[in-house]
């Protein structure tokens, strides 16, 4: 399976959690009632997002993304003639 790259260029600013979950006896759901966890806004660029908290008091921390390899691969290269590599099966 390939991981695409679609929507991993953003920011986004999550809220922390201000009451912990519970979990419903009947059902076994879990809840909570804190509303902003429920809320995930993007910004194009970090400075963005860090301005944002800052003028709205909101605390935040960073978390850089990690880098990854981009190694292009299709389908069908498993199938091509001259194919580097044997067939396990």
């Amino acid at each position: 399976m390939q991981s695409g790259t679609a929507r991993t260029k953003g920011w986004v600013l999550e809220f922390q959690p201000e009451n912990r979950q519970e979990v419903e006896p009947l059902m076994g759901w879990t809840s909570s009632r804190d509303m902003k966890s429920q809320i995930k806004m993007s910004f194009p660029t970090k400075d963005e997002a860090v301005d944002y908290a800052k003028r709205n008091g909101i605390p935040f921390a960073i978390h850089e993304p990690k880098s990854r390899k981009n190694l292009p691969k299709s389908y069908s290269d498993n199938f091509k003639f001259g194919r580097i590599g044997s067939w396990t099966h």
